[in-house]
């Protein structure tokens, strides 16, 4: 029997979610049909070594976004008939018009899809990228013979959108890394009650319009005006027009800095460290897909308060308190009962954890590639 090789598209995976997802996938896989990727510079050199694993660095996948983009419509088509591919993986959610084999890709990135949510970006250059986007993405959908969702919530909202979608569908969610995994502190009834105890708060993710930092940043300044005593750090890397409000919203309720901190952008591989030293854990995103950091979150043992919107409640389940992003008023009340119930959020937390466990990379790797080998 011919083996079979399988194709994978890297052309727009630089850093990121991106990257952890397909480094994963093959560090956790033990194929047995040869695996093929493009990739520019920095994917091809944080991929592990395997022996059924071909990587192929591409220097033009180095350049920007339209020259990528050219690789990908242009190039790679070529290069899967040269290697003898017999299917096609393409992660990024984007397929080559004239793919003459099978083709495999994944729902990621749900803005794209939102129209709420884009036009929380104005007009900018962001909001035409993500309008762009849901074309070629839905495009790429309907090409497709197989589709990978993340998450419930966004099948649902995909293929009610986009009902014409006849690729064979599966529903396989990321894995978390077992550095994340602790299990959760002893709740101290002390923390809040004084400024010698104030309840750390972490708030890990990307700086943006669609995040609500600046709603936190207001329901914290509010309960420390009530005698709460807490704090918030914001870390992760930023979209320029949303750090400045952020930025504007700090230096007004919080000008000395002793409560509202942004950190700034910290290597992934240090993150576990600041999970481990907080308190508990606020999630303000009104869009996701498949929320990782909600995940690693859980996985750290941290009581959890959470945005009700999107996939947040088919991941979190019962294990936090819910409110809605866009309402301070409402951020506050459910920072206000995590604070203040230590034996509920011990609980919480708890429960959180319990169900982080089933996000196994493991089970992402055998399950995806077994979806993938179902075309070749």
């Amino acid at each position: 029997m011919t083996q079979k090789t399988i194709g994978i598209d890297g052309s727009n995976i630089r850093a990121g979610g991106g990257l952890t997802h397909l480094s994963q996938l093959i560090q956790h896989s033990n194929q047995k049909t040869q695996v093929i990727v493009w990739g520019g510079s920095t994917l091809v050199s944080k991929l592990p070594e395997k022996t059924w694993l071909r990587k192929i660095q591409v220097p033009l996948l180095d350049r920007s976004l339209p020259v990528r983009m050219i690789w990908q419509q242009f190039i790679l088509p070529f290069e899967l008939k040269k290697t003898q591919c017999d299917v096609l993986f393409s992660p990024g959610g984007t397929l080559p018009f004239n793919c003459s084999i099978p083709a495999v890709t994944m729902s990621q990135n749900m803005l794209p899809f939102e129209s709420k949510e884009r036009a929380r970006f104005g007009l900018s250059f962001m909001r035409i990228k993500l309008w762009l986007l849901k074309f070629s993405q839905s495009g790429s959908f309907k090409r497709a013979e197989g589709l990978i969702f993340l998450t419930e919530y966004a099948k649902q909202v995909v293929l009610r959108r986009y009902p014409s979608i006849r690729a064979e569908t599966v529903m396989i969610p990321h894995g978390i890394e077992e550095r994340f995994r602790a299990q959760p502190k002893t709740q101290d009834p002390k923390r809040g009650q004084s400024s010698e105890f104030p309840f750390k708060f972490l708030y890990v993710s990307i700086i943006d319009v669609y995040k609500h930092q600046s709603k936190v940043a207001e329901a914290v300044a509010s309960l420390r005006k009530k005698g709460i005593s807490l704090t918030v750090e914001f870390v992760g890397g930023a979209y320029p027009p949303a750090l400045e409000v952020l930025r504007k919203t700090m230096i007004k309720l919080d000008p000395k800095g002793e409560f509202l901190v942004y950190r700034g952008m910290v290597k992934f591989e240090d993150l576990h460290a600041l999970y481990r030293d907080a308190d508990g854990f606020v999630f303000a995103s009104s869009c996701e897909n498949l929320p990782n950091i909600l995940i690693e979150a859980m996985s750290a043992g941290l009581p959890i308060a959470c945005s009700k919107l999107g996939p947040m409640p088919e991941v979190l389940k019962e294990n936090g308190v819910y409110f809605d992003p866009e309402n301070a008023h409402s951020i506050e009340e459910a920072l206000h009962e995590l604070v203040s119930s230590p034996d509920q959020r011990a609980k919480w937390a708890q429960g959180a954890e319990q169900r982080s466990r089933q996000y196994s990379w493991e089970r992402c790797a055998r399950e995806t590639f077994d979806f993938i080998s179902k075309f070749g």
